[in-house]
């Protein structure tokens, strides 16, 4: 009686190997003649938190360095925009505490960074109910593809927030730019090696403010010109 042939081991399915997660560094660019400092970092390895003052502008740190300091953090830019009152101009929620509330409205609260386990730039439309949240707006980049429509006046910094859509993020600091300006140099652009797939607009002009501590590669650096004023809010990077 023939003997059945045993089958054969079953082969391993081919996997991709995961690439490291790429320290936080200090990167420079132009694009489109506009000169941008960036922070780059992996959100595996590291997260951003909301740092708020619920007293208002200025009322327990005077800038990014110093909130970063609060919070043990590496780096921080600033954050969303306020009312001359102090007040959120949009929702906030740091550390599970909610101050101000959905702004609708404007398209200075277009979008969320939302983290609730895991980052992302989402449509105020997507809401967020926990975790760390900061509205801001308008979005610049979406999809890689600049907004249209932004606004072509008014040529000052500018700081923003970056997301390639996976484990790849950037906080920035521009030169002097439109909006509109702005968008079209991140169309389809990469900064320190991150694809702007989504870029979220911060509060800028006399609010910018980008720090990173000597612990990252190209640090430190500090751009906050002395004319500028208090903010409400930053986003603070942290080691996870």
């Amino acid at each position: 009686m023939p003997v059945a042939a045993k089958p054969s081991p079953a082969k391993p399915a081919a996997t991709t190997p995961q690439v490291p997660a790429a320290a936080p560094r200090v990167t420079s660019t132009t694009l489109s003649g506009i000169s941008i400092t960036a922070v780059t970092f992996d959100s595996r390895s590291h997260r951003l938190v909301v740092a708020d003052q619920p007293g208002g502008a200025g009322s327990q740190w005077p800038d990014a360095q110093a909130a970063a300091a609060s919070r043990r953090g590496i780096a921080a830019v600033n954050g969303g925009f306020f009312t001359p009152e102090g007040g959120p101009l949009g929702l906030v929620i740091a550390g599970g505490k909610r101050a101000g509330s959905m702004n609708r409205a404007s398209s200075l609260g277009a979008g969320l960074f939302v983290d609730d386990g895991s980052p992302a730039l989402v449509r105020r439309e997507s809401g967020g109910t926990g975790g760390e949240l900061l509205q801001s707006g308008p979005f610049l980049v979406e999809n890689g593809r600049a907004i249209p429509g932004l606004s072509p006046e008014s040529s000052t910094a500018r700081t923003f927030l970056g997301w390639d859509g996976g484990n790849g993020w950037f906080i920035a600091r521009s030169g002097p730019c439109s909006l509109a300006d702005l968008a079209k140099a991140l169309d389809g652009a990469k900064i320190g090696g991150i694809f702007c797939h989504v870029v979220l607009n911060l509060d800028g002009g006399r609010s910018s403010d980008l720090w990173a501590g000597s612990s990252l590669v190209g640090g430190p650096i500090s751009q906050r010109p002395f004319w500028n004023k208090p903010v409400r809010n930053f986003l603070v990077l942290l080691p996870r």
